[in-house]
């Protein structure tokens, strides 16, 4: 009997927890995070890599907590075991690990990649971990159904190129990983405005109404927002997972 591919277990590695001050006196809590998928054929799939290690402090999050790699390395799995490493753009909280995992095939946009390729400031401070030498990529163009139950979601607005990922379990059903396409809860709104890291609010609003229609079609009961610190409170973390 031959048992279809698809995702078995979704893992959520909780990297930095960060308050940023707000006039008046308040503190937004904000997390970071990356993600795992194994599927039924024993495929280890990773969703960024978090924030690079080489980072200046006065730009790193003043409580890190486990890396990418002591997340991996708790649950017995090597950088070398990783089979494929969907990027989901190359800011240098999302791309920081890249370059430890040259076994892997990575997946990224194509509009993403080139500009990144092409000199684009933004993407600089972690080039040296996303464009390593001995790392191998497949670009995709658009949505994209990379695997039964992932599909790949052109999200641009956050950043040219970005994006999020439907992850579709057997019991917990589809769990959408907004990344930086909503990187707050209260951000997931067809008016939100655009943040000061955002490349183009009008496209971010595009992104964000396509993600909402996404999530009620397909009656999508868990949403990630990859920034919310609030949120990741209630999530299961690993080594617990989803399936």
């Amino acid at each position: 009997m031959t048992i279809a591919i698809a995702p078995k277990k979704l893992y959520l590695f909780h990297l930095s927890t960060a308050a940023i001050p707000l006039p008046g006196g308040q503190n937004l809590e904000m997390s970071s995070g990356c993600y795992l998928v194994e599927t039924t054929d024993n495929k280890r799939i990773l969703i960024d890599s978090g924030m690079a290690p080489d980072v200046p402090p006065s730009l790193a999050p003043p409580s890190n907590e486990k890396n990418v790699l002591e997340h991996l390395a708790a649950l017995d799995v090597r950088p070398q075991d990783i089979d494929i490493l969907i990027c989901t753009h190359f800011d240098v909280d999302h791309a920081g690990y890249h370059n430890a995992f040259t076994n892997a095939e990575f997946i990224v946009q194509r509009e993403h990649y080139t500009l990144a390729r092409n000199g684009h400031p933004r993407f600089a401070a972690a080039r040296p971990h996303w464009d390593h030498p001995a790392l191998r990529y497949r670009l995709v163009d658009g949505d994209t159904e990379f695997l039964p139950g992932i599909t790949l979601l052109e999200t641009s607005g956050h950043a040219p190129g970005h994006q999020s990922v439907l992850v579709r379990l057997p019991h917990a059903g589809p769990v959408l990983l907004a990344i930086d396409a909503a990187v707050m809860q209260r951000t997931f709104t067809v008016d939100r405005k655009a943040w000061p890291t955002d490349d183009n609010e009008q496209q971010l609003r595009a992104s964000t109404r396509k993600l909402l229609d996404l999530v009620e079609r397909e009656q999508i009961k868990l949403v990630v927002f990859h920034h919310d610190g609030h949120q990741w409170k209630s999530l299961k973390k690993s080594p617990e997972y989803y399936e």
